[in-house]
């Protein structure tokens, strides 16, 4: 393939990558999204294997190899995860696309090293009027060092941030935080700096792949230093951040590599995540700098000051009843709900309670969940109509009207304490006012708190009934019931 036709394909690849972002902004588009975005990675990667530059430098092997390598590489095996373990294979995602970056990086920068060191000893066996080009230059030298730094802090924090959402035994779900702690993280991305800095510098030096091991290691180091401080409440917004640092990274190797679909990809990527990550904190009323070091998700003390206030719970049958009698209902799904796999069944209830005339709508929280978006997928696999799906600023307005509001396995997004405990690590926060709502019913398995760490006001409401169970049973409980009170 020649150059002009390999940019024609980046061109192309570039702009399906254009449309699956922009397909992707509502759920009716979505398919069509996932669709251009694997279109355009295909052209991308094969317009880049067919290019002269790979025809000039790999060998007939390498044709063998690279299909070889993609049959029994991750992408295949991680697709094929549950619903619930979307979040954590994100991460995962954004670990392999830094780990590709950082070595990438590596492998470049010790090539053109050890090349330019090459010509340089060549060059002083002849005579030559002027020195010899060199590939080193100190704007590579700046592209590798942002792409290795990037690279592999995303590879190991998106690891940990991996390993909270699984709840991997090694590694703590809630922060991991002591005194100075910020300081020292501080310290340590400064000191990469300083050697990414001398390095830029004195890219030819003799103790120059020694500086690059040390960027490299500080880097590692950096990156699961920088997420085992957040709590499992933050997540949504670190695979964000992760998101947008992995797409930076790719522009860095774009520029390394001087591949100009890469730059175009990651930039969109990078971009995206940032954009993501600020509505994640809108969403939570908090900064950057509060999520990176606030350490949210911490239990406090006071976590269990409110256990020995009373509740009231009711069985399935009575759950029945109050919903067969209502004339609006507002269903909040929460991560109770994904780690049931209630979806279904909640379909099924949605369906029961629209055949009586009873108006149900969905809402959703912008951090609901483990990742943005997680209930937006879950409701769409069981076919629940887009449009009964609600964001919480547009449903907030209309809860005083709503007859019941039924929480399925949500907690901290519908606690009021929100709103005046300036205490609360939640405080701040825009919450879905289910507390105003006329009724309230609750699934849940326990009295258990969510991932900040602290009781939600709204179990102890005098219109709220709490529902014991796991969500799928209760949830199709609630459905035979309302089914045989149909049947008399």
């Amino acid at each position: 393939m020649s150059l002009y036709w390999t940019h024609i394909a980046y061109i192309i690849a570039a702009g399906l990558f254009v449309f699956s972002l922009h397909w992707m902004n509502t759920p009716r588009t979505a398919r069509k999204s996932v669709i251009a975005g694997s279109l355009a990675m295909t052209v991308g990667v094969f317009a880049t294997w067919f290019s002269p530059y790979v025809e000039r430098t790999f060998e007939t092997t390498s044709y063998i190899l690279i299909p070889i390598l993609l049959a029994i590489g991750p992408g295949i095996w991680l697709a094929k995860v549950p619903i619930t373990a979307v979040p954590q294979r994100t991460a995962l995602s954004h670990a392999f696309g830094g780990l590709a970056a950082g070595l990438v990086g590596t492998a470049k920068f010790f090539y053109w090293y050890n090349a330019d060191a090459a010509a340089v000893a060549e060059a002083a066996q002849v005579v030559v009027s002027e020195p010899p080009e060199r590939s080193l230059t100190h704007f590579r030298v700046i592209a590798i060092v942002f792409e290795v730094i990037l690279g592999f802090l995303t590879f190991t924090g998106s690891l940990i941030a991996a390993g909270k959402l699984q709840e991997v035994k090694w590694v703590p779900q809630r922060p991991w935080v002591y005194r100075g702690q910020n300081f020292v993280n501080a310290v340590a991305f400064a000191g990469c700096l300083v050697l990414a800095t001398i390095l830029v510098m004195n890219p030819h030096h003799a103790v120059a792949p020694w500086l690059f091991g040390g960027v490299i290691l500080l880097s590692l180091n950096f990156g699961w230093m920088l997420v085992m401080p957040i709590g499992g409440a933050d997540m949504p917004t670190v695979i964000a951040i992760l998101n947008s640092y992995a797409g930076l990274a790719a522009v860095a190797m774009g520029f390394v590599l001087d591949n100009p679909l890469l730059v175009v990809a990651g930039a969109l990527d990078g971009a995206s995540g940032l954009i993501l990550s600020i509505i994640m904190c809108k969403a939570m009323n908090r900064s950057f700098t509060n999520v990176l070091f606030g350490a949210f998700g911490q239990v406090k003390a006071k976590a269990g000051a409110q256990e020995q206030k009373s509740y009231r719970s009711a069985t399935p049958e009575e759950a029945a009843g109050i919903l067969e009698v209502a004339q609006r209902v507002v269903i909040v799904p929460g991560y109770g709900m994904a780690v049931s796999q209630a979806q279904h069944k909640v379909r099924e209830l949605y369906d029961a309670l629209t055949k009586r005339g009873i108006d149900v709508r969905f809402a959703i929280h912008p951090v609901a969940g483990r990742m943005p978006g997680h209930m937006n997928v879950l409701l769409a696999e069981a076919d629940i109509p887009y449009d009964r799906l609600v964001e919480m600023e547009d449903i907030n307005p209309e809860m005083p009207q709503v007859d019941v509001a039924l929480v399925i396995g949500a907690n901290d997004v519908t606690n009021p304490a929100a709103r005046h405990d300036t205490s609360s690590p939640i405080y701040g926060m825009p919450i879905i006012d289910t507390d105003k709502a006329q009724s309230v019913m609750v699934i849940k398995r326990s009295m258990n708190p969510g991932f900040a760490g602290i009781d939600n006001e709204l179990y102890y409401l005098d219109k709220t009934l709490m529902l014991f169970g796991d969500a799928k049973g209760f949830v199709g409980e609630i459905v035979k019931a309302l089914a045989g009170n149909s049947g008399h």
